[in-house]
């Protein structure tokens, strides 16, 4: 039998009874005798991102078999963040990331598998298994389901889930009708795939394949394009060729691919999310991650794309302009892509794009250095005295007038609360938004807060209403939107403190944000506060407070 993982499941006098089992699969000697690859799908009929995973799946056991190995599949759950937001089902969305990582982990472990090919695409689906991939660190590529294409809102004019939560806040404000809402709700997403601009989904599929992890191709390849079924299958193939030439996560996720993926999230504009996830990834490979990477390289990556929400483009629009291969090439011009690294095809970064080609095909698209949006990435990190820990902006998102901006506080304790006085027009320019009780052990749960953001740009006042809270936002969150102020409430953190009325100065730019009261009204404050124990009805919300750890890094568990 083949020298592998799977031999002490299967090989011995004493696993007889196992043999017994695996042939009760229908498995035949020959497949026994193969490698095992576990292929684990996270395709169900709930989350138009994954609707088509089955298809991808049955592609990835193809290329294993061709290549000589046994596929043998297992699911995985998955949420859609839009279909959970602006309720209760969003509270499961970001501990789901977790859960998908401890599942599949059980799963390789119980049943002794060789290597593993992941398909997930949506939002937390891929940090879930990115995590797994690093703790099992079996031999492993990950292919996504890959980006749905933008809708069709009117000649000439597309559309995406973002144009409909938009949508809303105009309705609102009367500058289209609900027959023209409903209308745009029928056609902006038209099928398959993660949606169509750089949220979260496509923004981690992106660095999924920046690390090293996935195939070139597998962050913008359209969802319904035949090129994503051959991906599949070469990532079937490969999978193969990393277990005999044994390079295993670890030997690709290395402190140089990171840096690698954080200087490629800073020139998409990536979600803000990534900050959330990157930390967690980073972190179950041994590589501790603190926010100041991000604003480090942050401030030597300029911003070079800008898809929606931040701009007209979309992932088929970056895909056909070079992909990110492109993007990766053009920053190494800047020397901030370590070429050496090693990747899923069993070459170095430096030798798939040299391969590939790699150049900017469309410079609308992706813009060259000497034409960047701005010097600096997509994202910064703020700190101060609102936010001793820390908090993050998508600053390539922010209109000009909110980059320095002092603005008076609206407090809420919840989402919901701030989306009905938004909704009801009782929020004015100059106005902060501060929602709170919202983070990862407050919540519980970390609510993305897409409905607000959107409600707020979709009545115009973008360029003039901030949203500030300890909560997280969609990567399709567009504004002045500072989320994980960390600190949150529920530990404590002066976000608990603010009142109604309170000045809030905001300053991307310098990286500021803070809370202008006094230290001795501060201290007047804290002393008069009251702790809120985080409480749900819901036992597995309850767990994942009593375990989480701050949004500063990560939202890992704590170590027990």
């Amino acid at each position: 039998m083949h020298d592998s993982n799977s031999q002490k499941m299967k090989c011995g006098l004493e696993k007889a009874p196992h043999r017994s089992l695996l042939y009760a699969l229908g498995l035949t000697r020959e497949e026994m005798d193969r490698p095992l690859v576990g292929v684990v799908n996270a395709a169900n009929e709930v989350v138009p991102g994954h609707i088509h995973l089955d298809t991808l799946a049955s592609a990835v056991k193809a290329g294993v078999r061709l290549a000589g190995g046994t596929p043998l599949e297992f699911p995985a759950i998955a949420v859609c963040d839009g279909i959970a937001m602006n309720h209760e089902g969003m509270r499961f969305s970001l501990p789901s990331r977790e859960f998908i990582a401890d599942s599949i982990e059980i799963m390789a472990r119980a049943h002794a598998f060789d290597a593993l090919v992941f398909i997930p695409n949506c939002d937390k689906c891929v940090p879930g298994m990115l995590m797994a991939m690093m703790r099992l660190n079996l031999p492993s590529v990950l292919i996504s389901g890959g980006p749905m294409l933008p809708g069709n809102a009117g000649p000439h004019q597309k559309a995406d889930l973002i144009s409909v939560f938009e949508a809303v806040g105009r309705m609102r404000a009367g500058t289209i009708s609900e027959e023209e809402l409903e209308e745009m709700t029928e056609h902006a997403c038209p099928g398959c795939g993660s949606c169509a601009g750089m949220f979260t989904a496509n923004s981690m599929n992106c660095l999924a394949e920046t690390l090293g992890v996935a195939l070139p191709g597998n962050g913008t390849i359209p969802a319904v394009d035949a090129a994503r079924v051959r991906l599949a299958k070469t990532a079937g193939m490969r999978v193969m060729e990393l277990l005999a030439k044994n390079i295993r996560p670890l030997d690709i996720v290395t402190r140089d691919a990171v840096a690698n993926a954080v200087a490629v999230d800073m020139a998409l504009g990536c979600s803000t999310n990534t900050v959330l996830h990157m930390p967690a990834i980073a972190g179950e490979a041994g590589l501790p991650l603190g926010m100041e990477i991000f604003d480090e390289i942050s401030r030597k990556a300029p911003n070079l794309c800008k898809l929606s929400p931040a701009g007209k483009y979309y992932m088929v629009d970056l895909n056909n302009a070079g992909g990110i291969p492109a993007v990766m090439q053009e920053l190494a011009r800047l020397e901030l892509i370590s070429k050496h690294c090693m990747t899923v095809t069993g070459k170095t970064v430096g030798e798939n794009l040299q391969l590939l080609h790699a150049r900017i095909r469309d410079p609308e698209v992706i813009h060259p250095i000497e034409q960047a949006y701005s010097k600096e990435g997509g994202i910064a990190i703020l700190h101060g005295s609102l936010a001793p820990d820390g908090a993050v902006v998508k600053q390539s998102a922010v209109a000009s007038e909110m980059m320095c901006r002092e603005v008076r506080a609206r407090v809420f304790e919840s989402e919901e609360d701030a989306m009905h006085a938004i909704l009801d027009g009782k929020i004015k320019p100059g106005d902060g938004v501060v929602i709170r009780y919202e983070g990862p052990r407050g919540g519980p749960g970390m609510r993305e807060m897409l409905s607000p953001t959107a409600a707020i740009t979709g009545m115009g006042l973008g360029k003039d209403v901030a949203l500030l809270t300890d909560g997280r936002f969609s990567g399709g969150t567009n504004g002045a939107a500072i989320g994980h102020i960390s600190p949150e409430a529920a530990d404590d953190g002066v976000i608990a403190l603010v009142q109604e009325g309170d000045r809030i100065a905001i300053d991307i730019p310098n990286r500021k944000l803070d809370l202008l009261v006094s230290s001795e009204e501060l201290a007047k404050r804290r002393a008069a506060h009251v702790h809120k124990e985080t409480s749900s009805s819901y036992s597995v919300l309850r767990r994942y407070a009593k375990l989480v750890s701050s949004a500063a890094n990560g939202g890992r568990y704590k170590e027990i």
